[in-house]
């Protein structure tokens, strides 16, 4: 778990540090994320199927966040910046969160299930429009 957090947290890292608009690093987010799901299904499987799904069994050392510290910690810093430049709009930290994360999360899910009529990355652009919609500021 703290493996997937680590290389997630790195990815979101680098996109941060670009020197692009932060529209551009949504795009480049949901691309990098859904090629990790598509090159390595198996992080983000477990993540998804098995921590999400049984925290019980996480208890001990995993509180809150601390299994996944890695991945809070770097979009946490990636919507402070998009907001202090007055692209994203300052909101709650949990709120844009899982507004990142839930159609990631859904999509790998889906795409998991074998429901998807289109290849996982297809779906990247309209997918970082709406994160993007949701997100910036008016």
């Amino acid at each position: 778990m703290q493996y997937s957090s680590k290389l997630l947290g790195k990815k979101i890292r680098e996109i941060s540090k670009l020197d692009i608009p932060t529209k551009e690093k949504i795009y480049l987010l949901v691309e990098r994320f859904l090629q990790l799901a598509t090159e390595k299904p198996e992080l983000i499987d477990y993540f998804l199927r098995v921590f999400l799904s049984n925290r019980e069994v996480f208890k001990e050392g995993c509180e809150g966040f601390l299994c996944v510290g890695d991945v809070v910690t770097e979009l946490a810093i990636f919507l402070e910046e998009g907001a202090k430049k007055g692209d994203l709009r300052q909101q709650d930290f949990f709120t844009a969160f899982v507004t990142i994360m839930g159609p990631l999360g859904g999509i790998v899910f889906l795409h998991g299930e074998n429901v998807l009529p289109y290849d996982l990355l297809s779906y990247s652009n309209e997918i970082a429009e709406n994160i993007w919609r949701a997100l910036k500021s008016d």
